[in-house]
């Protein structure tokens, strides 16, 4: 396991600030085909991973590996359009490295998103989740190692990972707009394997309504950075097992592709009132 150094947190962070000349004050991590919102970004500096010191590279599809920092919704935020995830080699401290650069230049609140698999037979294809909590499944943290006491305590309260706040924003917002929102508990593994359906008959009974391969790790580093945390999953496909079809890549990008202009307006209404 990479050891985390705060001196490379410094040093990615400080090639950023001297390409903006505004302090982003929210975060956001968009997931599979969710990368749509940095087109709305006004004023905006887009700066490739491979540009970063110490970022790691961005390999899937649907992932464009750039992070933007721009006007959305009359707020200064930093996104990254697209994600590291430990399937592709990085470790956990590496998956959760650019929040840690995100709290060193300014950012408070963190907006997550993904594109997950339905457990709960009561969510549709389509339906955007709010994260209430999570499971970690990965096997994996990003604090472990010695603990560097500028980024956070040692033994971080992980009671309310995902905001109570900022969820309950979401949804008043989402019922303004006029659709709901479900609400519920992510489980998030190592993949890249889909879950097999005696897998997902487990994760029911542990009480997951929603799986996924991300989010966790980025999450446990943001507590730990006392960032507050919205997260939001878009339910791309039911999990193994539930339906009688085959699971793909493909089928979570045309959900999203679906469901795009829903989630943009949820996230745009939300971002004004963090």
């Amino acid at each position: 396991m990479t050891q985390l150094k705060a001196s490379h947190i410094q040093e990615a962070a400080k090639y950023i600030a001297g390409r903006i000349t505004t302090k982003p004050e929210v975060g956001l991590i968009l997931g599979s085909g969710l990368g749509i919102l940095g087109d709305y970004l006004t004023d905006g500096v887009t700066i490739p991973y491979h540009e970063i010191p110490h970022f790691p590279i961005s390999t899937v599809e649907g992932h464009a590996g750039e992070l933007m920092i721009g006007t959305l919704s009359d707020r200064t935020v930093v996104l990254m359009r697209g994600r590291f995830h430990m399937y592709e080699g990085y470790g956990p401290e590496l998956t959760s490295f650019p929040v840690r650069v995100m709290k060193a230049i300014g950012v408070s609140k963190l907006i997550v998103t993904n594109a997950a698999g339905g457990i709960n037979t009561n969510f549709e294809p389509g339906d955007l989740m709010l994260i209430s909590d999570h499971i970690n499944l990965t096997g994996r943290n990003p604090l472990i190692g010695p603990n560097e006491d500028e980024l956070g305590v040692r033994f971080p309260d992980m009671s309310e990972a995902y905001s109570g706040r900022l969820r309950e924003l979401a949804r008043n917002k989402a019922e303004e707009q006029g659709f709901s929102v479900k609400e519920g508990v992510y489980i998030g593994v190592l993949g890249p394997s889909y879950e097999t359906p005696a897998e997902i008959r487990m994760m029911r009974g542990m009480g997951a309504d929603a799986v996924g391969m991300s989010t966790v790790a980025e999450v446990i580093a943001a507590r730990h950075s006392d960032i507050e945390v919205l997260g939001i999953s878009c339910i791309s496909n039911m999990a193994s097992g539930i339906l009688n079809q085959p699971l793909s890549h493909v089928e979570v990008m045309e959900t999203t592709e679906r469901v795009k202009h829903r989630f943009l307006d949820l996230v745009n209404g939300i971002i004004p009132l963090l």
